[in-house]
């Protein structure tokens, strides 16, 4: 139940950042917080991470689904052994929802935070939660996984 509470309040805030840009930053078009170093810049990415295979909506509406099945699996199977490793694939879970929810209600992801100063793709919160939790899980899974005793849930 508690976990089920948090992946709404992950996902209910990036879904309220979202919402502010689609319907302020967008009539703005770029705010710079940092002037040439951080911005907050209204992208529609129609593509995934760095905007690759753009267009591809049907493709991320399909796989979506089936990388949160695997996640709830192996959680329900026992087979992450420790909290970190768990709260890492609460996280992945939380931005893939978040993205999922803007291509199903928009057709496209909205993105905002831009960091022009190293031409690094702009990103929302959704996709810092994916990064995070990709982080946690990698450390999770090379340093943790076979030092931890099994769990059956």
């Amino acid at each position: 139940m508690i976990v089920a509470l948090i992946l709404v309040v992950l996902i209910a805030l990036d879904q309220v950042v979202k919402y502010w840009a689609l319907h302020v930053l967008a009539q703005i078009g770029s705010i710079p917080l940092i002037n040439g170093v951080f911005h907050l810049t209204y992208v529609e990415n129609r593509g995934a991470a760095f905007g690759i295979l753009q267009d591809q909506r049907i493709l991320f509406l399909c796989i979506t689904p089936i990388i949160l099945a695997a996640v709830v699996y192996v959680l329900k199977k026992g087979y992450i052994r420790t909290s970190l490793g768990k709260v890492s694939l609460y996280l992945i879970s939380a931005g893939a929802l978040g993205n999922l929810i803007d291509r199903v209600w928009h057709g496209f992801v909205v993105d905002l935070f831009d960091f022009c100063l190293i031409h690094f793709p702009v990103f929302n919160v959704a996709d810092v939660y994916v990064v995070v939790g990709m982080i946690l899980f990698f450390y999770y899974f090379l340093i943790q996984h076979d030092k931890a005793v099994p769990t059956h849930e």
